[in-house]
């Protein structure tokens, strides 16, 4: 018994599914629900690069707001943009949540709640770009 759990263990493990869109849409339940996390991983790492980008500007924007009459110095981008940082991914977690609650208990909810959060975090990363730009 002992010695088949260690030729279990031993034996090649199961290969990673690759993820593209053919076999994303064409793959087991299980290999969707990882390529959809990945790309919703990959959204994620775009978002938290951005948002240093964009906090970057806003701190900078503080600074120069130093320099400005004293009823436009309590102007904080960068704590505004904190806060409703924080609130959005509250309401991206819980919103995606409730999306994910279609199939709940079943091998298709991570893929929702995945895809869900790939789209917003996507949306918002295109937002924090754009408040990049018009300051």
């Amino acid at each position: 018994m002992i010695a088949s759990m260690l030729l279990l263990l031993a034996s090649d493990p199961v290969p990673y599914p690759i993820c593209n869109q053919e076999k994303a849409d064409h793959g087991i339940q299980l290999e969707m629900n990882i390529c959809a996390a990945a790309e919703y991983r990959n959204a994620d790492a775009a978002l938290n690069a951005q948002y240093k980008t964009t906090m970057a500007k806003m701190k900078a924007r503080d600074i120069d707001a130093a320099n400005l009459p004293v009823r436009t110095r309590m102007v904080r981008h960068a704590k505004e943009l904190l806060t409703a940082q924080r609130a959005w991914i509250i309401f991206r977690d819980a919103h995606c949540a409730l999306e994910g609650f279609r199939a709940a208990g079943g091998s298709l909810q991570p893929l929702l709640v995945s895809t869900c959060k790939t789209e917003l975090t996507q949306d918002r990363t295109a937002a924090l770009t754009k408040l990049t730009e018009e300051y």
